[in-house]
């Protein structure tokens, strides 16, 4: 095998003197066998080491050998499988350094393995604290550069619609009603009491089109809302279009199962409305059209009665249905009082309402947004003199004789002689304030206390009373009675006709003479008709005539009693008997009798016993002012004088006896005044007397107003009276009396 001849102008050799070959570049041919084998068919180059290359200048250091692997290198880059296939290769040109001898030709040089150093471990670098630094503090500015973007955004950009967002999830501010006291009896049953109830009530802005997702949603809540608390379509539909109001009450007072059953509807449509259906038309409602947007949900999806709630209330009931009701009152649909002792004592009675604040998210409370509770103060408890027992048996009686007599209304009174208090006070037609819908509004006041009428008879006792007690005359001081008598150019007669009559002044009383009674009257003034009214007037005024009673009930009346300066013709003589200018409520004409069986002394009328406050604490009522009207020798006269009206066979008073209690009493016929105060339309009929008479413990007063079976006090109240003091005596366990009456002479011949 020739040896190939190097090409002229090779410069890659070592120096020209050496006689080292030159060791093979990189990107010389290796041998293609194994480590430290040649390769196949490259014996010229086999067991030849490469000589390392000297540089510039300077000889090559010898390098050990050191076997390499051959790599596959492709014909350019491998001269010696090139020369074993009888090509020649040309070594590459290189530029022959300065003073070097040409170099040899590489293929006949046989290439070394080039030996490799043994690696040394590298060492450990550890970070660069400025370049961790740097890294931290652009990691940290992008984190709050998105934190002040997120807030730029929510202050600044969408500040309006998260707004409109946040303002369906809010503070609701709910008021506490407090529970309102009751009005019990005199034993301590409740007349009036407070019960659980349910304000039904919504909030409007959750009823919009955006808020429902349907354009109909009040209509659709009033429909299913009306039949269960009893409220027009129209009415609540009106309420639920105020989106701007966050708060109306659509109806007040219900029942428990009322508020359940709205909440049990409210729960049914909630679940359906939560489907994954419904779930589903809710998320496309907003959005493009081409994006499959809605403009609604269908009404299976919607929930018409998420903004309606309910409120924990009170509900006013009267457990004893219409028993005293004149008198209790009632209160409205606000549960405020609004007539009788519920409006009178509405500040006590209602207590302080609080209220409550807490946050709502579409109709659902947030127990974890907080609140705050400012709670209510219970009202008070008031307790009357009304006696449970005696207030039936008088409303009852009473109840009976205004349809039996055809009266247009009337009213029973029972008084405690001693305390003033008033143990009974019933009218009918009465009401129940249970349901103030079945009554009349002229039958919810307290006639007893509100109308003023015209006395008439019963009215004489304080006329005889001024005279027995000025000493001008005595019960057995005789009168003559004409058919006929003329005062003022007037003539005055009986109500009945009559021969002349010779009296005594208690026969006077006994046969309810006017001519009798202007006869003694007449003697106060010794002749002066002005002097005999002057003091006639202060009796009257003392008796508490044309003055509160001290009850200060809502419209009451102080009645009526002219100056006697003002009284004009026939009025200076008509006032003595109870007609003209004087008016009194049927409580002002009770207590005038009761002044007498109190020996002359006057307690201003009660009818509150006393109050419970909301600690617990009870604060009974001060008792009556006591006045002292006419001696104590003027009472028990006139007491006998008002048995005869009783027991005597002359007197009007007969059916009004009861067997076993001697009785003091006073019959009454009065032309009745016209609605229009124009002259007089009918009669007012009414019998007052008190029982014992020879121990006084309660007096009783019935009134009858325009009554068309019959019109004398004796014949139409009597028997009421007689019906309920009764009653009252056995009710309060009053003993029989123990002697008989006086039977005091009624009548004289001349």
């Amino acid at each position: 095998m020739t040896t190939p001849r190097q090409p002229s102008g090779s410069g890659s050799g070592s120096g020209s003197g050496s006689g080292r070959r030159q060791p093979p570049r990189a990107g010389a041919a290796r041998p293609a066998a194994g480590r430290g084998q040649p390769a196949k068919g490259q014996s010229a180059a086999r067991g030849q080491a490469a000589k390392p290359q000297a540089t510039k200048g300077q000889p090559a250091k010898p390098q050990p050998a050191k076997a390499q692997p051959v790599r596959s290198q492709s014909a350019k880059a491998q001269p010696a499988k090139s020369a074993a296939v009888g090509r020649t290769p040309r070594a590459p040109q290189q530029r022959r350094p300065e003073g070097r001898p040409p170099a040899r030709s590489q293929a006949a040089v046989r290439p070394r393995p080039k030996s490799r150093l043994p690696q040394r471990p590298r060492p450990l670098k550890l970070a660069e604290p400025k370049r961790r630094l740097r890294v931290i503090t652009v990691a940290l500015s992008l984190v709050f550069s998105v934190f002040a973007g997120r807030l730029v955004q929510l202050q600044l950009v969408d500040a309006d619609a998260l707004a409109a967002d946040a303002n369906t999830n809010r503070y609701q501010n709910i008021p506490i009603t407090a529970e309102r006291g009751s009005i019990m009896s005199s034993d301590g049953v409740a007349l009036a009491a407070t019960v659980d109830a349910y304000d039904i009530t919504a909030d409007p802005a959750m009823f919009t089109p955006a808020a429902t997702g349907i354009p109909d949603a009040p209509e659709q809540a009033a429909a299913l809302l009306s039949p269960i608390i009893g409220v027009a379509k129209d009415r609540i539909a009106a309420d639920l279009h105020t989106p701007k109001t966050r708060y109306k009450r659509l109806a007040s007072q219900q029942t428990p199962a009322a508020k359940n059953q709205i909440s049990d509807l409210k729960s049914s449509l909630e679940k359906q409305a939560g489907s994954r259906a419904c779930q589903a038309q809710k998320k496309l409602l907003g959005k493009p059209a081409d994006q499959g947007g809605r403009t609604r949900v269908d009404n299976e999806c919607a929930n018409p009665l998420a903004g309606v709630f309910n409120r924990e209330t009170q509900k006013r009931i009267y457990p004893a249905d219409g028993l005293a009701a004149n008198l209790v009152g009632f209160v409205n649909g606000e549960g405020e009082g609004a007539g009788g002792l519920e409006l009178q004592y509405q500040k006590q009675l209602a207590g302080k309402d609080g209220h409550s604040s807490y946050a709502q998210a579409g109709g659902r409370l947030v127990p974890t947004a907080g609140g705050s509770m400012d709670p209510a103060v219970p009202g008070s408890d008031v307790k009357l003199t009304i006696n449970r027992d005696v207030q039936w048996a008088a409303q009852r009686a009473i109840t009976d004789q205004v349809a039996n007599s055809g009266a247009e209304k009337g009213y029973v009174v029972v008084q405690d002689v001693k305390t003033g208090q008033v143990i009974a006070m019933a009218s009918a037609p009465g009401f129940n304030p249970n349901d103030l819908s079945l009554s009349k509004q002229s039958q919810m006041g307290n006639p007893a206390l509100v109308d003023a009428y015209e006395p008439g008879s019963t009215a004489k006792l304080m006329s005889l009373a001024a005279v027995l007690d000025s000493g001008k005359a005595n019960w057995d001081t005789r009168v003559t009675v004409p058919n006929r008598l003329v005062r003022a150019g007037q003539q005055f007669k009986d109500d009945v006709e009559h021969g002349d009559w010779y009296l005594t002044l208690a026969g006077v009383l006994a046969k309810s003479s006017n001519i009798g009674t202007i006869e003694a009257v007449e003697t106060l003034g010794d002749g002066d008709q002005l002097k005999a009214n002057q003091i006639l007037d202060g009796y009257m005024r003392k008796f508490g005539v044309a003055r509160p009673t001290g009850l200060n009930f809502p419209g009451e009346t102080p009645g009526m009693l002219k100056k006697p300066e003002d009284l004009v013709a026939s009025e200076k003589y008509n006032i003595s008997f109870g007609q003209g200018p004087l008016q009194m409520n049927a409580l002002q004409a009770t207590s005038v009798y009761s002044t007498i069986a109190n020996g002359g002394v006057r307690v201003a009328p009660s009818i509150v016993q006393g109050i419970t406050g909301p600690d617990g604490k009870y604060t009974a009522t001060p008792p009556g002012e006591q006045t002292r009207v006419v001696s104590e020798e003027t009472a028990k006269t006139l007491t006998s004088m008002l048995e005869s009206v009783v027991d005597d066979e002359q007197g009007t008073g007969g059916k009004a006896a009861i067997p076993g209690y001697r009785v003091a009493g006073k019959t009454g016929t009065a032309n009745r005044g016209a609605a229009d105060g124009k002259g007089y339309d009918g009669y007012t009929a009414s019998f007052i007397g008190f029982a014992p008479a020879d121990a006084p413990r309660y007096t009783v007063s019935c009134t009858l107003q325009g009554p068309v079976n019959g019109h004398f006090g004796g014949q139409l109240c009597g028997p009421v009276f007689k019906q309920v003091m009764e009653f009252t005596l056995k009710t309060m366990q009053v003993p029989p009396s123990g002697s008989q009456a006086p039977n005091l002479p009624v009548e004289w011949k001349p």
